[in-house]
């Protein structure tokens, strides 16, 4: 994304990120749970340069200590057989990415 735009959608129009420069500076270094993003909670991503918008669904799940996340496709949300742990030296098949850690000896 260019120049997104990121709120809570929850009706309130809570704004995490802007594409307003220094609109949201505040939230930089705060946690999501801070910002009131929870398991469950749900984030819009506008952005207006590209004709873009995307809906992301947050959930907690205990991952393995050397991946930071996963993004899965809401359609696949229950298929557990098409998932495949994605590492930086491998490719991600389907609908399913993962970001692995960096220990202090590949940095």
């Amino acid at each position: 994304m260019v120049a997104p735009d990121v709120d809570i959608d929850d009706g309130k129009g809570t704004i995490l990120i802007s594409s307003e420069e220094g609109e949201t500076t505040e939230n930089l270094p705060k946690a999501l749970i801070d910002l009131g993003v929870t398991s469950g909670t749900r984030l819009k991503a506008d952005d207006f340069m590209q004709s873009y918008e995307l809906m992301i669904t947050i959930l907690h799940r205990e991952l393995p200590d050397d991946t930071l996340f996963t993004i899965q496709e809401a359609s696949s949300a229950s298929s557990e057989s098409k998932k495949r742990k994605a590492t930086d030296n491998s490719e991600t098949e389907g609908p399913v990415s993962s970001r692995r850690r960096k220990d202090s000896s590949e940095l």
